[in-house]
């Protein structure tokens, strides 16, 4: 049985305009720029660069309010309501580009050229141009490169190429001549590549060195005793070669000039490099800190006059065609986005320079002299009280964002960490735990590393008084190995 009834509810929702400006904030700078030239691309009616007629000092931004900028409702407005004169004026400098200057100066665009590399596999394919191969041999080893993943390695079993090629490409073959052609790749720069696990990646560039004591020792190790070389063993390979410490510390010593990741070092040299853009700058001026907005983040834009024009052409003419009210309804919302995303970015701007410059006085004493362990405790809910935002906008705004300080260009979520008790009772940033902890492992002893526990306990005596397990989660978000890792001969 069907019924009918009424109920009340109170509900919030985001406008889309909303939500594009929270869209807005979280872009960093280089992003930002991008999405400035999306909506200049989609909106004709916007447009940068400076106004030729700056006479007038009224700004009509900031002066009108658009209160609904739903376009399905400005489809439904007639061109007889519409006020013309809301959208004519002479000046359209948005009032944020004559306000007190919180931009840096460094705003002129730069362009960074970039290199055409060639590919790591390509590389590989011309440097086996220096081989003389049959066809069908060209063609295994072909493949065998395309096999080799971006670190230089080819993790299948001989097996399983021979079949993927019958399969993929037609091309029967058998394991003895994929082996033989497989000696081939090995023969390729880097040594190392084409290897199928780490052991071979090594014995494959040891038997390329020139032959000595160390090396002998080091291939013997690498080829008979590895999983006890790579546990750290140590007392074991001396027992079982019959060796001096002095002598596996030379051998190993060898091992560790090896590179365990031969692709990774061509495509890291070919790659191209992101440069990373500050979105904010702090210096020290006089003893003060002094905050300053990427001044890529204040674009010059405005309203076209073509519009405006076309809105007082609408406005003059007495005789209104049909043709001439779909235009007006077609220009009011285009300026209307227009005005809108002036404004967002206005709100942007604002939204980023109180949030850091909160983040830059609560953690003064860390920017003044660079001491990190005298960063202090902060969450996101410290920042949102201070300046009366909520913890979401306060997320967006440090989130993929980078300040440029007189210490480095830094990631603004590093500056926020959970606090704990020291032996005083006083709250401490974890940040300065693990700094500490990281600088305590750096001094040890590497022949007797430090274990957990005793971490612990010096800690403890330093005024931190935190668990084992606390240092064992601490060490691995630093990437720091256990003791037995980190012990060295």
């Amino acid at each position: 049985m069907l019924k009918q009834f009424l109920n009340l509810k109170i509900s919030q929702k985001l406008s889309p305009q909303q939500i594009q400006l929270m869209k807005l904030i979280q872009l960093p700078t280089q992003a930002f720029e991008q999405r400035l030239l999306e909506e200049m691309n989609e909106n004709p009616a916007l447009e940068s660069g400076k106004e030729e007629d700056d006479q007038h000092e009224k700004d009509e931004f900031d002066n009108e309010q658009y209160d609904d900028y739903d376009d399905s409702e400005a489809d439904r407005v007639d061109a007889e309501d519409i006020n013309i004169d809301e959208y004519l004026s002479h000046d359209d400098t948005p009032d944020y580009k004559t306000q007190v200057n919180n931009y840096s100066d460094d705003d002129d665009e730069r362009e960074t050229p970039f290199a055409a590399p060639v590919s790591f596999h390509q590389d590989l394919i011309n440097q086996l141009n220096t081989f003389i191969l049959s066809d069908e041999e060209r063609d295994i080893a072909e493949f065998l490169v395309g096999s080799i993943d971006d670190m230089g390695y080819i993790r299948r079993s001989i097996p399983d190429i021979v079949d993927d090629m019958a399969f993929t490409q037609g091309l029967y073959t058998n394991e003895k001549q994929v082996g033989k052609i497989l000696h081939i790749i090995h023969e390729l720069e880097p040594t190392g590549v084409g290897a199928r696990d780490l052991q071979e990646c090594l014995l494959l560039q040891l038997k390329h060195k020139t032959p000595t004591e160390s090396v002998d020792l080091a291939t013997a190790i690498i080829e008979q005793q590895f999983d006890a070389f790579a546990r750290k063993h140590y007392d074991k390979l001396i027992q079982k070669f019959n060796i001096s410490n002095e002598q596996l510390r030379k051998a190993i010593h060898e091992i560790e000039r090896l590179n365990p990741k031969p692709g990774g070092s061509f495509a890291g040299n070919n790659k191209i490099t992101e440069n990373v853009v500050p979105d904010f700058a702090i210096r020290i001026v006089d003893g003060e800190l002094e905050l300053t907005l990427n001044g890529r983040n204040a674009p010059a834009l405005h309203v076209s006059k073509d519009y405006q024009e076309m809105m007082q052409t609408y406005k003059d003419s007495k005789d209104k065609s049909s043709s001439q009210k779909d235009a007006v309804q077609f220009i009011k919302q285009k300026l209307d986005s227009a005005k809108w995303f002036i404004d967002a970015i206005k709100q942007r701007q604002d939204t980023l320079y109180v949030t850091m410059n909160a983040i830059m006085h609560y953690q003064r004493e860390y920017l003044l002299d660079g001491d990190e362990t005298r960063i202090k405790p902060m969450i996101l809910k410290d920042i949102a009280d201070m300046v009366g935002l909520d913890i979401s906008t306060v997320s967006r705004v440090a989130n993929s964002k980078y300040v440029e300080t007189p210490y480095g260009t830094k990631l603004i979520k590093e500056f926020f960490s959970e606090a704990m008790k020291n032996d005083q009772g006083e709250d401490v940033s974890t940040l300065e735990i693990k700094k500490t902890l990281k600088n305590t492992i750096e001094e040890e002893d590497k022949q007797k590393p430090l274990s957990d526990d005793l971490l612990a306990e010096i800690l403890k005596d330093k005024g931190y008084p935190i668990a084992r397990r606390t240092i064992a989660k601490y060490r691995e978000q630093l990437e720091i190995p256990v003791a037995r890792m980190r012990k060295k001969i």
